[in-house]
């Protein structure tokens, strides 16, 4: 039996609790929105007609992620948002949203707008990735 961690009463290394986890309330009763998950990527004439970056319609090769949440019946002051690198937790009193991102983000360059005449959150992420061969832009 070996024990991971510095502190012997510890459970856990840090390592092997996700990220976002100290925000999972199984006990709160509001309801899980509905919401939408799209990639965007940014392409120019080099991408398109010569496929010189070697970008393809993957989400590999895509720079935002846009996170559109239905909020019926809330006003934009009612909303909680909070953004981590894989989390996005976001709160309103009849509704909660506890979201683990496909890919880490820059929770610092992201940007939000509440649609009041569609009820929808529009959440903007710029995806943190590193440079490879596929993400060289």
């Amino acid at each position: 039996f070996q024990v991971k961690s510095e502190n012997r009463k510890t459970i856990w290394n840090t390592d092997e609790v996700p990220e976002g986890s100290e925000f999972d309330d199984t006990w709160d009763p509001r309801e899980k929105p509905e919401y939408e998950i799209f990639f965007k990527q940014y392409v120019g004439t080099e991408d398109v007609f010569f496929g010189m970056t070697g970008k393809d319609p993957s989400t590999a090769c895509c720079e935002d992620i846009v996170i559109k949440i239905k909020l019926p019946e809330t006003k934009y002051s009612d909303i909680t948002l909070d953004i981590q690198e894989k989390v996005l937790d976001l709160r309103t009193p009849k509704k909660k949203l506890l979201l683990h991102l496909p890919y880490p983000v820059n929770s610092k360059e992201g940007r939000a707008c509440f649609l009041s005449d569609k009820e929808i959150l529009e959440v903007t992420l710029r995806v943190s990735r590193k440079f490879d061969f596929t993400n060289s832009s």
